[in-house]
């Protein structure tokens, strides 16, 4: 291993990209960012890519602003040869405000929220939250100068707070039972509602709640309808108002411009570097933005055509980034990877680049089904001090020990003899830092990943792998600094070494 402090710069660009990224669309629009600046073109799914794709072209598109694929068209391509897909995810659990947020509660006003995925809900306890997510406006613009006529419009704009507005407290130990004390319990509907303010400062000014005068609010909301007065928007009626100001004053709007929005609630503290020698990054959502970090990362490196005896320049194959969302929770969306969104993507792209573009031959795109890999790239555990025997002996991954191969013989994951093989072989070809293996233990249950779905959806072999961490799951998770270089060298590895390794495979 290199001196720790040759992966800091790394690991620093990477807490950049953490704190600003509380939610899968801003995951989504900090990696679009970075691909436009590297000279990525967004394609537009609504039209056919046939004559907007070319060897040596680099792409993008979106789908929901929260899933993205990003892809590169090696100089040597020709038709039916193959893709190497690298698959992440961009969501993570977390708390979603409901669609009627307004709530109010011993004389306190609280934020409607959901649970989203299976996290680790006690780590939410007293942490101060700020929130992000997509509103949608309405503007009024006008079709044409001439005509001076004008129409409704509905955009979407993202917002991000990153000051504390919300705050789930926990209880004191002196007002729980002996049975209380000794568990970690919550109650998801009634534990983990956020307060926002007390109900007499926020409803009836800072004067009545020091004075003690003026009516207590109800706890039906009916006092809850803030500046706007009585709202005729049935929506807008259903939202707590001083939300809806603090969303307008942040995206620079009017109240009743908006139209609904989709938010959910993120810890404010900053992703950090920590430890003794600063080898351990701390930060909400590693799983899986680690991956979504790397990953595009790795695509815009090895795509850079501008150095001299680039690979890419030699590269016959496509090198893509599919990032999806709702892995956390089963996969079965329109953008998540249960969609055809991959195997959409394999078809477009292989009929705009046919021999006779706009006309998909069967026979080649069945040739390059089988010379493609799928690399489903998730977080993987690493061994727990203080709970060793929850990993399997054999199978334990240590921090910065180097990427994980993922083996499950219940198709868990999806890594064979062969996958694994090649994952070896690229570490093996690239010099990089050796990997390490993990197989659940046979009394524990086993998580999955995206691998499973997308390799039945689309007949692509597929290998499961990640970088180790602890605490996933947690508003607050921990991985080795040096993990964030290993992961980036493989999928580079990956993209660079992956056909001459194929090729020499017998079958």
């Amino acid at each position: 291993m290199k001196d720790i402090e040759t992966y800091i710069p790394f690991a620093k660009k990477a807490c950049d990209f953490f704190t600003n990224s509380p939610d899968p669309y801003h995951c989504v629009l900090n990696n679009v960012t970075k691909l436009e600046q590297a000279g990525y073109i967004q394609l537009s799914k609504r039209e056919p890519f046939s004559g907007k794709i070319k060897p040596g072209g680099k792409y993008y598109y979106t789908f929901n602003k929260t899933t993205l694929v990003a892809f590169a068209v090696g100089c040597q391509y020709q038709p039916g040869n193959g893709f190497k897909i690298v698959g992440g995810h961009t969501d993570s659990p977390n708390l979603k405000v409901k669609p009627h947020s307004k709530s109010l509660g011993s004389g306190c006003v609280m934020l409607g929220v959901e649970c989203y995925g299976g996290g680790l809900w006690h780590t939410w306890l007293d942490r101060d939250l700020g929130i992000s997510g997509r509103v949608l406006v309405r503007e009024i613009c006008t079709d044409d100068e001439s005509s001076g006529k004008n129409r409704e419009k509905v955009i979407q704009k993202f917002v991000k707070i990153s000051r504390p507005i919300a705050r789930v407290s926990s209880l004191c130990i002196h007002l729980k039972t002996v049975e209380e004390r000794k568990s970690l319990t919550v109650n998801k509907e009634t534990h983990l509602t956020p307060i926002l303010g007390t109900a007499g400062v926020l409803m009836d000014g800072i004067k009545r709640q020091l004075t003690g005068t003026g009516n207590e609010a109800s706890d039906d909301g009916d006092d809850c309808d803030g500046k706007e007065g009585k709202e005729q928007d049935f929506w807008k009626r259903q939202q707590d108002p001083f939300l809806l100001e603090l969303l307008a004053t942040e995206l620079g709007v009017q109240i009743k411009d908006i139209a609904d929005f989709e938010l959910n609630l993120f810890d404010t503290q900053p992703a950090c570097l920590g430890g003794i020698k600063n080898e351990f990054l701390y930060s909400a959502r590693l799983d899986n933005q680690a991956t979504c970090f790397v990953a595009i990362e790795s695509l815009i490196a090895y795509s850079d055509s501008s150095r001299s005896g680039s690979a890419f320049e030699n590269d016959s194959d496509i090198s893509m980034v599919c990032l999806f969302d709702h892995e956390e929770v089963g996969s079965s969306s329109a953008h998540g990877a249960g969609s055809p969104i991959v195997s959409e993507a394999v078809r477009r792209i292989s009929t705009a680049l046919s021999d006779n573009p706009g006309t998909l031959n069967p026979d080649l795109y069945a040739a390059s089904i089988r010379k493609s890999l799928l690399f489903s790239v998730d977080q993987a555990h690493a061994i727990h001090p203080s709970f060793p025997s929850k990993h399997e002996k054999n199978h334990s991954p240590y921090m910065n020990g180097g990427v994980v191969i993922k083996t499950n013989q219940n198709q868990r994951y999806t890594t064979n003899g062969v996958t694994g093989f090649i994952v070896r072989e690229l570490v093996r070809k690239a010099k990089i830092a050796p990997i390490q293996e993990f197989v659940v233990r046979n009394d524990c249950p086993c998580g999955s990943t995206i691998g499973p779905i997308l390799s039945a959806a689309t007949g692509i072999r597929t290998v499961d792998a990640g970088m180790p961490q602890l605490s996933m799951h947690s508003c607050r998770e921990v991985m080795g600094i040096v993990d964030l270089t290993n992961g980036k060298e493989l999928i580079h590895a990956f993209f660079q070494y992956f056909r001459d390794i194929d090729d020499s495979l017998e079958g």
